[in-house]
């Protein structure tokens, strides 16, 4: 790997590590619908000011919200609008894996049950 690729790899992984906590996708999801004052999404968010602010902080860093003041208020929005595709694929693929993990736990739970009868058949006959 040369350096411009080890270079890409990493800003790649801080782009991950940008949007690797709960509150940071749903400010992200909340702003997918618009621009929003910080005192807004904190009513929606359920979030104290203080908490949505470093966050908020975290994803301005990462250049994946702007901001745009007008007087004493300051609004966030979206710096790239395929960040929408990123998480929604995210939200995809997490789907997928839940439902195959529901699939394999129900068919491991047949196997249980099938097995729980055969033993229960095997007691009976004694």
């Amino acid at each position: 790997m040369d350096a411009a690729e080890v270079s890409v790899a990493r800003l790649t992984a801080d782009l991950f590590r940008a949007v690797a906590h709960p509150a940071r996708v749903r400010v992200l999801e909340v702003l997918m619908s618009g621009e929003s004052s910080v005192g807004v999404l904190a009513e929606r968010l359920g979030m104290e000011i203080s908490h949505l602010s470093h966050q908020l902080g975290v994803l301005r860093r990462a250049h994946l919200v702007v901001t745009r003041r007008e007087g004493p208020m300051v609004y966030y929005s979206i710096r790239d609008p395929r960040l929408s595709q990123l998480l929604a694929v995210a939200k995809q693929m997490l789907v997928s894996s839940l439902e195959d993990s529901r699939d394999l736990l129900v068919t491991m739970g047949e196997a249980d049950l099938q097995d729980v009868g055969a033993r229960v058949d095997i007691g009976s006959s004694q």
